[in-house]
């Protein structure tokens, strides 16, 4: 029997970086997302004639918030692949 040597510890510190990464990633993102929706939604409700301008402000602020699991999951794939 082997045993655990150097490289297995890295490659699984690597491999639990991968997860928590896109662990907090998706989660930052999501909640991130659903309170723009929400605020958006709030926000056409109190003022329907600017529905247009509300709904591209939010889709724009998502797709800014987005960007953060996308990170995540670029940091995740360096970590499964190059570690």
């Amino acid at each position: 029997m082997e045993g655990i040597t150097g490289d297995h510890l890295v490659r699984a510190a690597a491999l639990l970086g991968a997860a928590i990464s896109m662990g907090f990633g998706a989660i930052g993102a999501g909640l991130g997302e659903g309170y723009t929706g929400g605020k958006a939604v709030e926000a056409v409700g109190k003022r329907p004639d600017e529905a247009g301008v509300i709904t591209r402000t939010m889709i724009i602020g998502q797709a800014i918030t987005e960007t953060t699991s996308i990170y995540a999951l670029v940091v995740a794939l360096i970590l499964i692949f190059v570690v």
